[in-house]
């Protein structure tokens, strides 16, 4: 089982932060690796809604369906992995602060086939992707 957190703090409004990323169009901008990442449901993303993600992790480019299992506007935002190499699951909780947003993220799963043999090289790279896409994000929010 892998686990990893991450907190950030973005100097903007909260409804603002949470619409950009509650927003799958806005992923590739911020998100390393993301090549493609596509609503398959119709309407705004919420509870039930399907997402595609297609990226390079690890040298492979890998296609994964996600289901948001958990949506809350302006909270809270889960995402679980339904069909994937990575069956992972993905919560970010939203909370005003003084001078910006508070982004708490949780990311844990546990890889199977090649990844499971990695799981150590996994994590690392997931926890350095997850520091990247921070900064990315504060860059492209804040900028």
């Amino acid at each position: 089982m892998i686990k990893v957190e991450s907190t950030i703090v973005i100097n903007r409004p909260l409804g603002e932060v949470f619409a950009f990323i509650a927003d799958p169009t806005n992923n590739a901008k911020w998100q390393e690796g993301l090549i493609e990442s596509r609503l398959d449901s119709p309407g705004p993303v919420t509870l039930g809604s399907k997402i595609t993600d297609i990226r390079k992790f690890i040298g492979r480019q890998l296609e994964s369906k996600l289901e948001v299992t958990a949506y809350e506007a302006d909270k809270m935002i889960s995402l679980k992995v339904v069909s994937g190499p990575l069956p992972f699951e993905i919560t970010q909780t939203f909370t005003s602060v003084a001078g910006g947003t508070k982004i708490d993220l949780v990311a844990q799963g546990e890889p199977g086939g090649f990844f499971k043999l990695a799981e150590g090289l996994v994590k690392k790279q997931l926890e350095d992707q997850l520091a990247g896409n921070n900064a990315r994000l504060k860059k492209v929010l804040e900028g």
